[in-house]
């Protein structure tokens, strides 16, 4: 049993590195086959530079034909929505976002140039190098993508400044007085990250149905958060059959390689703390992600391939363009919870996350939350540890019975008969004992899926991003800077090991003895909050065993003068 123990603990966390080096990497991998758990229709095979691009020269109303109403605008305009939330800036230009930054979350971290924190913008700087911003429109004809996306539309309003109980409206529109007339119409509502859209765009008179862009990605990494382990986690959701499937930034294939989806609640394009989220009608909809490797010239003159990533969608009704609070996105409906990435054992990920949010209602720092919450996982597993450590200390004390029989059956491992002679007689031993011998590794099982848990939670949790404990520990969500916790945690790992009861021989326990160094290796790099759950739980496991060991000592105590009672009472009896 202690061999199957030590080896569910190596693998376990070899499991948990392995998915953590996952997140190093966020430069996109070779593409590989995407599977879809839903009907797909091929995009239509086409270069994905002449499927999308940029006009050259943007249309004017001299371009126009005689015969219609030219509605365009003489100059180029943003546009600013500000609500207590965000602030947006919209172009006229192709009536598309160019900014769009919220005000309670900052970058995480400060670059070199800017070492001042700034709001962060949820639309990437890589948008004005590439020429498409989200809200883009993509048509059959090129001609009359151009002419939508570089177009100068009519506004309703240079600004929007709209309270928490305030609505507004943004209204595009064009007209080349002939063949194309596109109208842009988007609600507002200060409370909200949300915001309704309706879109309708003519071609000869004839109502036409254009496909929506957002990209490329969402948000832009600097140098330091490329560097982190998490920040990597990017890609696009598609809610189908209920269900979140995730193509991440690696997986997407170039759009002549593409899938469409249909019959889905809604797209979006996410990382770990925000989404752009599209509710999308699940009957006429369509939307699909791709990559767009676009041709640049890199400061030592070499050209270089940098692929873009865009998501794709038709009839959107409504857009949420802001972080992934479980509270927020819960009460917006439509199931886009599901955008966050709980993982394996969700259920639990999710369950902890909203216990600790109430945690810190009474307890405003996070930290403290997380502490509370390890402590109060600890009293309720108590009477499966205590089991567990009486079951290892009478493992402890048989151990010269159980090795006489592994000599009295020594041929066991090559002989049948004797191998089932020897479990015979070793279960009888367990059973005159009161042995459960699966009872020290049940509080591991139980604990591995919370362990789980927490990490994911961890991982996704907004409401975590940028949150301080004490002293150093400025953020929770990324690695102690000066490995004070992983280190201590190695610590109260030795010291919880060695209080431990243990049936191993010397060269099992000696392997134990490393696993405090190889945790603490593995957690170096993890999130402070992980770490100090993991350090608040040894400290816990350290005070619980000084308890159970002072118990198990009085009952050996008391059982010694029971057995000294029945042995004098024989003697007189004789």
């Amino acid at each position: 049993m202690e061999k199957r123990l030590i080896l569910a603990i190596v693998l376990s966390f070899l499991i948990l590195f392995l998915f953590q080096l996952i997140f190093v990497k966020p430069q996109p991998a070779p593409p590989v086959p995407v599977e879809t758990g839903t009907e797909a229709a091929a995009v239509e095979s086409q270069p994905a530079g002449d499927k999308i691009k940029q006009a050259e020269k943007p249309a004017s109303s001299e371009q126009a034909a005689e015969g219609g109403e030219v509605i365009t605008s003489e100059r180029e305009q943003e546009i600013i929505i500000d609500t207590p939330l965000y602030t947006a800036i919209w172009s006229n230009r192709g009536g598309v976002i160019k900014s769009w930054k919220s005000k309670n979350h900052l970058k995480k971290i400060p670059s070199k140039k800017n070492p001042e924190r700034e709001p962060l913008d949820l639309v990437p700087e890589t948008a004005l190098a590439t020429g498409i911003f989200p809200f883009s429109l993509q048509l059959d004809d090129q001609d009359v993508t151009d002419l939508a996306n570089n177009s100068l539309y009519r506004v309703n309003t240079d600004r929007l400044e709209l309270s928490s109980d305030q609505k507004g409206q943004l209204i595009f529109e064009y007209s080349d007085g002939n063949k194309v007339k596109i109208k842009k119409q988007l609600s507002f509502d200060g409370q909200n990250f949300s915001f309704k859209t309706s879109l309708s765009v003519e071609i000869n008179g004839r109502q036409i149905e254009p496909l929506v862009l957002w990209g490329p990605g969402i948000g832009t990494l600097s140098p330091e958060e490329m560097k982190e382990k998490f920040s990597a986690n990017r890609g696009a959701v598609f809610l189908v059959n209920h269900k979140a499937q995730r193509l991440p930034e690696k997986k997407l294939k170039p759009l002549s390689e593409t899938v469409r989806y249909s019959g889905l609640g809604w797209s979006a394009y996410e990382e770990n703390y925000f989404a752009a989220i599209f509710l999308l009608d699940p009957i006429r909809s369509q939307s699909y992600a791709f990559r767009l490797d676009h041709e640049e010239t890199s400061p030592d003159g070499q050209k270089v391939v940098v692929p873009y990533f865009y998501l794709a969608f038709t009839h959107p009704t409504e857009a949420y363009i802001g972080p992934k609070e479980y509270d927020r996105l819960k009460a917006y409906g439509h199931e886009v919870k599901k955008v966050i990435n709980f993982g394996f054992f969700g259920f639990i990920a999710e369950f902890l996350l909203i216990v600790t949010k109430f945690l810190y209602k009474f307890f405003p720092n996070w930290g403290i939350a997380i502490i509370i919450m390890t402590f109060i996982i600890k009293i309720l597993l108590f009477p499966l540890t205590y089991s567990s450590t009486k079951s290892m200390a009478k493992m402890q004390e048989i151990q010269p019975k159980i090795k006489a029989l592994q000599a009295k059956y020594k041929k066991a491992k090559q002989d049948m008969e004797q191998r089932r002679q020897l479990n015979e007689e070793m279960m009888k031993l367990y059973k005159e004992h009161g042995i459960n011998p699966a009872g020290g590794c049940l509080p591991l099982l139980i604990q591995l899926p919370i362990f789980w848990g927490f990490f994911r939670m961890l991982v996704v949790a907004v409401e975590l991003r940028h949150s301080p404990f004490v002293f150093w520990i400025k953020d929770l969500s990324v690695k102690d800077p000066y490995y004070i916790t992983p280190i201590l945690m190695g610590i109260t790992q030795y010291i919880s090991q060695k209080m431990t009861p243990s049936s191993a021989d010397p060269g099992q326990q000696k392997i134990m003895l490393l696993m405090p160094f190889i945790f603490t290796i593995f957690f170096m790099n993890f999130q402070a909050g992980l770490v100090l759950y993991w350090l608040t739980s040894n400290v816990l496991q350290i005070a619980q065993q000084a308890i159970m060991n002072k118990m198990m000592a009085r009952k050996r105590e008391k059982d010694g003068k029971r057995s000294k009672k029945k042995s004098s009472k024989r003697s007189a009896t004789r």
